[in-house]
């Protein structure tokens, strides 16, 4: 790095030059840093050939027009000119301009009131031997880039100004190729359509309209000619990180835990940064300031919490931050893994049964855990965090509890270490004793039934591989039994697909009878789970109506609740509400209908045996308020029934 300070400054002690230097590097690579911290403050205090010379920095990001560039090259000039400015900067130790205060002071130049009422000294203002200037950020700017580079040629072929551009070419090649590409596109298809080409079939559509936008809009040439003319050296920064990541560590000296952590696990954030794949430093000051509000929580609410579950911490942090915001995935790639069970259950599949379909997820591990060891290597709450910039309580209490609670996997009971954690980590002397405590669970009934058909296909594999001595005849009547023992204590299982995607089904009769036993006893214990929900909520009308329509608004609008209540309770319990709530009633049903109407077609045998009941009561009744209500409220039970005209209900029924 100190080479390459060294050429930069050789170029500015030339005597005479006509050519500006280029520094070329990544995004978020620490190229401004690089300027600030090892080439400006080395500018700004040389003398050489009885000049002391000035560094004149601007940022081109957004600059949409060259007279911006002129303003601020004015702006600059005349605040580095006067008396009391510097004579402030020298005594304070400042050595830029914060952006804030320099708004001020071109408030107040414009006003007439710096400078003391001295006139300008226009020796100085022409002065240019001692003046560096460095454009920063050019392919950010808004203005045509030949543009900016042709004005910026006025200052150093005429001038003979020593000048810096820092920019990332690479980007800088792309934004060229890519301005205005929906007008290239349309000219460039009336060209071709004009000399005939359009037509013609010896080549894809696609690549004749790349090569005559190339061939018409050819900017990257432009670019190149007039880099040539200007640019006499482009120096590739290639930083040293080492150096960069002490420096970003500095800003946490006030809080002696966290820098001596970081300064103990510096190793692991710098390997945790070249994993990524990126040069990209700011996403890593980014990831280390998340870190720094994790770590605090953490400390702050489980004191005692495992060193080694902190730098698992710290690596994830990072990862996660690399892999979301350097745009490698989608935002909702891990959105739904929730905790560190089902992450390592994807991971044991994709390993041991050679599942692919979360390839993603085994890449992400192999590579940021590659060589460090941790049972525990997600974590939902940092997930969330990152993603959503919000630090969820009760995820994040949810988290360290298990943590607490699991870190030690001798605690674990065998089947959950089966399921997260690859097989061939058990001991041989200890894997018999573990298949007998999963299948001892499973027929006591402690395993849940989803869990039990993932443990089916790990029982399969293993008798194909011969490592336990059941046949698939045991294997399948062990488990069919554990399932029906299960079901008496298991929730339904909402999302079964999404849990099972987690692992390899390999296809077999087996697998197939005992995923079909499975979803049979899933649906009972959804209709026990409505049942139950019905009951409860149903019960509320007449005399709780605002917990039934904050209830049923909430709970009950997607779901078809009126299959599991009973009819005649229904309604008699609407025929006993008052009538403003009857009205209440109703208008809902045809609201939620209009919105949800595929969701709830099982319910409509009940709704049309609930029309049936009340078209028999008001039958022959005289007419009161309550009656025409009810009348009403049929009706619009016939409303909601005709929505499902032609549809499969209608048919059967």
């Amino acid at each position: 790095m100190e080479e390459l300070v060294e050429s930069i400054l050789d170029y500015i002690r030339a005597e005479y030059t006509d050519y500006a230097i280029m520094i070329n590097g990544e995004w978020g690579s620490g190229k401004t840093y690089f300027w600030n911290n090892k080439i400006r403050k080395r500018i700004d205090g040389m003398q050489f050939n009885g000049k002391q010379y000035t560094t004149i920095y601007m940022s081109l990001y957004g600059i949409s027009n060259l007279e911006d560039i002129s303003k601020k090259i004015f702006i600059e000039t005349t605040q580095l000119m006067d008396k009391n400015l510097k004579k402030y900067m020298n005594a304070s130790g400042q050595s830029a301009i914060p952006e804030y205060a320099k708004t001020g002071l071109d408030m107040a130049n414009f006003f007439g009131v710096t400078q003391n009422g001295d006139k300008i000294d226009y020796a100085k203002f022409f002065s240019t031997d001692d003046k560096v200037l460095c454009f920063d950020d050019l392919e950010r700017a808004n203005v045509d880039v030949i543009d900016i580079l042709g004005y910026i040629n006025n200052f150093v072929e005429h001038d003979h100004i020593k000048t810096i551009i820092i920019c990332n070419e690479k980007e800088l090649s792309t934004k060229l190729k890519s301005s205005n590409l929906e007008m290239k596109t349309f000219i460039a298809t009336y060209l071709l359509d004009k000399e005939g080409d359009l037509a013609k079939t010896e080549k894809p559509m696609v690549e004749k309209i790349r090569d005559k936008i190339e061939y018409v809009f050819d900017k990257a040439n432009d670019y190149e000619r007039i880099k040539e003319k200007l640019i006499g050296e482009t120096f590739e920064y290639a930083p040293e990180f080492n150096y960069i990541i002490n420096g970003l560590l500095m800003r946490y000296e006030t809080n002696a835990d966290l820098i001596r952590f970081l300064r103990e696990n510096t190793g692991i954030i710098i390997s945790t940064f070249n994993k990524s794949g990126t040069r990209n430093l700011r996403i890593l000051k980014h990831a280390l300031n998340d870190f720094k509000k994790i770590y605090e929580m953490v400390n702050k609410n489980y004191p005692k919490t495992n060193y080694r579950i902190m730098q698992t911490m710290l690596i994830f942090t990072i990862a996660i931050s690399f892999e979301i915001k350097a745009g490698k995935i989608t935002k909702d790639k891990f959105i739904h893994i929730m905790d560190n069970e089902e992450y390592k259950s994807i991971l044991v599949s994709s390993r041991v049964l050679m599942d692919n379909r979360q390839f993603y997820i085994k890449e992400f591990d192999n590579n940021y855990y590659y060589n460090f060891k941790s049972e525990y290597r997600f974590f939902k709450f940092i997930e969330i965090y990152v993603r959503t910039r919000i630090f969820d309580m009760k995820t994040f209490k949810n988290n360290m509890e298990t943590i607490i609670n699991t870190i030690d996997t001798e605690k674990l009971p065998g089947y959950k270490r089966l399921l997260t954690e690859e097989y061939w980590k058990i001991a041989d002397d200890e894997f018999d004793a573990i298949i007998e405590s999963i299948i001892a669970d499973i027929k006591e009934g402690k395993v849940t039934l989803i869990e039990v058909v993932k443990l089916f296909a790990y029982f399969s594999y293993f008798s194909k591989k011969g490592l336990i001595s059941y046949d698939m005849k045991t294997i399948k009547s062990i488990f069919f039994n554990g399932m029906n023992v299960a079901s008496l204590t298991s929730e339904y299982c909402q999302n079964p697909e999404q849990e099972l995607i987690q692992i390899s089904i390999a296809e077999s009769s087996e697998m197939e009878e005992v995923l079909k036993h499975f979803y049979e006893i899933n649906a009972q214990l959804k209709d026990k789970m409505y049942k139950e929900k019905a009951e409860d909520i149903f019960k509320c009308i007449p005399m709780k109506m605002e917990s039934f329509y904050d209830r049923f608004e909430k709970e009950c609008m997607d779901i078809p609740i009126f299959k599991y209540y009973d009819v005649y309770q229904m309604f008699q319990r609407i025929s006993c509400a008052n009538n403003e709530d009857v009205v209440t009633i109703r208008e809902i049903l045809r609201r939620r209908v209009e919105k949800y109407q595929k969701e709830i077609e099982p319910e409509m045998k009940n709704i049309k045996q609930l029309k049936q009941v009340i078209d028999d009561y008001i039958k022959g009744k005289d007419i009161s308020i309550k009656i025409v209500m009810l009348d009403e409220f049929s009706k619009d039970l016939g409303f909601i029934l005709d929505k499902y005209k032609g549809s499969l209900f209608a048919k059967v029924e």
